[in-house]
């Protein structure tokens, strides 16, 4: 029985279980019910200082009976396979996250999946958010290429769900635009402009983009504009629920890294949730 180790220093997520459980409800505070009012979610992946928050209202209102939920994070390039990771189960500061090696071994018959032997923030972020949320669920890690094999990924991941009469979920792990000095990419200089340019142009066509549940123009956005980090995770999130029968996925919340430490360079976040 493997176990992928942590890999994250605690900068990036509480190291402790009365950690994970201190913020998460203080995030909670305020917040109506949710659970079970989205079966695909797009989810941020940074620090959680900076977007857990967005994060966590996100999975806080996928099925409260779901049986696995697959976390889909990227870094690839569009030339990349799909990556699975190998291990029978996680660690999280509760423990042991279990695997659903079945539904990997499902997508190996339709996809060539690669073994991911990486540490990626994309995924491993949300891994305590999910333990905490959702501790019987069985999770599946994988990453996809910016390419159309994320939607059909995505697309199979229900296909499989609906022949097996199981409740599975799937988490797209998305940050979008990366501006400033320290990524390379300041078209509108700096300062309050430049926020405005990034909320407004980059970011908003690419977040109504997945809102429509159009995975094309995601990824052309994303490669063309720089207007998304991993935006194959958007898209298997939408070729969820396309599958599942969403017509338009909820914006739940809009952030940049800005709202909490103002710097030159800044990274746009975005939480959406999609009803099936």
């Amino acid at each position: 029985m493997t176990v992928r180790r942590r890999s994250l220093p605690s900068g990036w997520y509480p190291s402790t279980a009365e950690g994970v459980r201190l913020r998460c409800e203080e995030w909670e505070t305020g917040l109506s019910a949710a659970a079970g009012r989205y079966a695909s979610v797009v989810v941020p992946h940074a620090g959680w200082a900076f977007s857990g928050r967005l994060a966590y209202r996100a999975l806080r209102a996928l099925p409260e009976g779901a049986d696995t939920i697959v976390v889909v994070g990227g870094h690839l390039r569009p030339s990349d396979p799909v990556l699975a990771a190998p291990e029978s189960g996680f660690e999280t500061p509760f423990g042991r996250l279990e695997a659903d090696t079945s539904l990997i071994s499902a997508l190996q018959s339709r996809f060539d999946l690669r073994e991911d032997r990486v540490a990626d923030n994309t995924v491993e972020v949300q891994l305590p958010l999910i333990h905490y949320l959702r501790p019987r669920a069985r999770v599946v890690a994988l990453r996809c290429p910016p390419a159309p094999s994320a939607e059909m990924l995505g697309r199979a991941v229900a296909e499989y769900a609906a022949a097996q009469g199981r409740t599975v979920c799937l988490v797209g792990s998305t940050d979008l635009t990366h501006y400033g000095p320290a990524y390379g990419f300041t078209h509108r200089g700096v300062g309050s402009d430049a926020s405005r340019w990034v909320r407004v142009e980059n970011d908003g066509p690419v977040v109504q983009a997945m809102v429509r549940l159009d995975a094309e123009q995601v990824l052309r956005l994303a490669l063309e504009r720089h207007a998304a980090c991993s935006s194959g995770a958007a898209a298997a999130a939408i070729g969820f629920a396309s599958q599942c029968g969403a017509e338009r996925g909820d914006l739940i919340e809009y952030a940049q890294s800005l709202d909490v430490r103002p710097d030159e360079s800044f990274v746009g976040y975005v939480a959406i949730g999609y009803r099936c």
